[in-house]
């Protein structure tokens, strides 16, 4: 795959991913072992993923009233996976796992989201099983997150319900004590759960022996009745078929019922359901009610979750980038091949002229540097996210705070900006092609659909835009915004010094200011409803600031390694920062004014009026 070049060059020689050996949790590992996954990985994915990627989305799953199938590909590509040891790559060597940096796993797992995002669901087990290592007790690590990370278990989770997508303060689910069992149980205190919860990615399949819900429900008060707001959540395990203290099946299904599949724009081949708890069409021990085990303390659901929430938004931004990417891939193979029109000369266009491909034409290089400074700044921004991760894991005290700091920056950023932006990517990949790209003969069309979900799961772009501006640019009083622009400082003081890049350092400089400006005054008033009024355009200003400087330090790390690299792998790198810096940071003057002036205009516009 194309992908591997720009891989390596951004793991080894910008984020030198090489020194992670030099700390003891991966001392065993060096370049070759890193190498060893990638290719691991890529082959997987080329042989696994990418030849089925138009199958899982034209043979959508079906459900024959007891069971979802699905294609054989997939079953096949999730064994494979499994096998791999890719589930359980940054676990302890105690548990099975690798002591992978997370920053290789996140690099290894891109191969998979490039061949097919929809083969590719994993995500939710991986993150599922990691909340369970950090909240669960010692024996619902053993017996759910063990079996996720061996692929024998999958995982979900179930946040949203039909009347309370994104409004979580909302949620009706109950769970109320099991009798007798309810202390009684080795895996945990035992609740009966009833409720409705939608858009439950992979909620239902034959690919695993069971499938871990992670579910959120409120407790009944003393008389009866469920606290307001988000303070009386708590987070349970809810096991689509019942296992004993040794992670064994007991042979009972657990009373979780499939009301309905989604039928999607993209992401077919990967379920997306309705689920039904404690409806009784699978009743435990005569009663209707859902078998739950609550995970952390009661009340304390929402923070627990938030812990897979926040790896899932880094996953889902991940994804939409390979989507972008895997749209650039395909129009700039379509763009070198495809013949059409003539150049034009001092006179015009001479149509006795043979036709030229379609890339010698200045609109269609256009559209494909657009799509490179998208897809490859964003994979950029992911690996850097990535990295911090594993900063805050293993570093020294004061470095894994300021880095567990940036992440809440960043993380909005790093899940919204490739959702909005390699959308575009996928946009202008159809463009590429024309009246082609626009049909089903050629896979652009898919990833387009496929990537139209990302700015909508796991936490819609109106509500990143408003964590970003009203949360995590404010906390702890700035300190987290007065990081980041210190490293954006310190790669400007770096790149003035070099003649080629001396006036994008001076640019970003004053985006920055711009940025800094308009955080105080859609604050200035101190009314959140003002503030927040234009938080998109913010985030999106925001996001090509950090864009503008991720790009920035690449373009630095790739002239440092000119003398390592080819002329047309560093010519292209240099110029995707060159349009980043020409075309797309101007724009954030314009965004940014709205935020300014803190302007009402779509606020305070009457219903009538719409």
């Amino acid at each position: 795959m194309r992908l591997r070049p720009t891989l390596e060059f951004l793991l080894y020689q910008w984020l030198q991913a090489e020194k992670l050996q030099e700390r003891e949790r991966f001392a065993d590992h060096s370049r070759e072992t890193f190498d060893a996954v990638l290719d691991t990985c890529e082959r997987i994915a080329r042989e696994k993923y990418a030849p089925f990627n138009r199958t899982v989305d034209t043979q959508e799953p079906q459900f024959d009233g007891e069971r979802v199938m699905l294609p054989q590909a997939t079953q096949d590509a999730y064994d494979a996976y499994a096998a791999s040891g890719m589930l359980s790559a940054a676990q302890d060597y105690g548990i099975g796992g690798m002591q992978l940096p997370y920053t290789v796993e996140a690099a290894a797992n891109a191969f998979f989201a490039l061949a097919s995002i929809s083969i590719s669901s994993s995500l939710l087990s991986v993150g599922n099983a990691n909340l369970l290592m950090v909240h669960g007790t010692p024996l619902q690590k053993k017996v759910f997150a063990l079996n996720e990370f061996s692929g024998r278990f999958s995982g979900t989770m179930c946040l949203s319900e039909p009347q309370a997508g994104s409004s979580l303060s909302d949620v009706a689910t109950r769970a109320v004590p099991d009798g007798e069992g309810f202390k009684a149980d080795p895996l945990g205190p035992r609740y009966r759960i009833t409720g409705h919860k939608m858009w439950i990615s992979s909620g239902e399949h034959e690919l695993s022996e069971n499938i871990v819900h992670l579910v959120l429900a409120k407790i009944p008060g003393p008389d009866g009745k469920l606290v307001p707001g988000t303070r009386g959540i708590s987070l349970f395990i809810v096991p689509k078929k019942l296992v004993d203290a040794e992670g064994h099946l007991t042979g009972v299904r657990n009373d979780v019922a499939l009301a309905g599949l989604n039928h999607k724009l993209g992401w077919r081949g990967t379920t997306n359901t309705l689920l039904n708890f404690g409806e009784g069409k699978y009743p435990v021990q005569g009663r209707a009610g859902a078998v739950g085990y609550l995970v952390g303390e009661a009340g304390r659901g929402l923070a627990c979750m938030f812990h897979m929430m926040n790896e899932a938004r880094i996953g889902i931004g991940m994804a939409a980038t390979m989507l972008g990417l895997a749209g650039y891939y395909a129009s700039l193979d379509y763009a070198k091949n495809r013949p059409q029109g003539r150049p034009m000369g001092a006179g015009g266009k001479d149509a006795a002229q043979p036709q030229v491909r379609i890339i010698e034409h200045a609109d269609v290089r256009r559209m494909l540097l657009a799509q490179k400074s998208y897809g490859e700044g964003a994979l950029a921004l992911n690996l850097y996210c990535a990295r911090l991760v594993d900063e805050q894991h293993t570093g020294e005290p004061e470095a894994a705070d300021e880095a567990r700091l940036l992440l809440e920056v960043l993380t909005p950023i790093a899940k919204s900006w490739p959702s909005e932006f390699c959308l575009e990517a996928n946009s202008l990949a159809i463009q590429v092609h024309g009246g082609y790209g626009y049909t089903r003969d050629f896979p652009v069309e898919q990833y387009w659909r496929d990537n139209r979900l990302n700015m909508i799961h796991e936490g819609t772009h109106g509500i990143q835009a408003a964590d970003l501006l009203g949360r995590k640019v404010l906390m702890e009083g700035g300190r987290g915004l007065q990081m980041l622009a210190a490293r954006m400082q310190a790669t400007m003081a770096q790149a003035a010094a070099v003649p080629e890049l001396a006036a994008y350092a001076a640019q970003l400089g004053g985006a920055l200011q711009q940025v800094g400006a308009a955080t105080q005054a859609a604050w200035a008033t101190g009314n959140p409803a003002e503030a927040l009024a234009n938080a998109v355009p913010y985030m999106q200003a925001f996001g090509h600031t950090v864009l503008a400087w991720i790009w920035l330090d690449v373009a630095l790390a790739t002239l440092r390694a000119n003398a390592t690299l080819s002329i047309a792998s560093s010519e292209g790198r240099v110029g995707a920062a060159r349009y980043f810096y020409h075309y797309e940071l101007p724009k954030i003057t314009a965004w940014l004014d709205v935020v300014n002036r803190r302007d009402m205009t779509c606020a305070a516009l009457s219903e009538a009026a719409f």
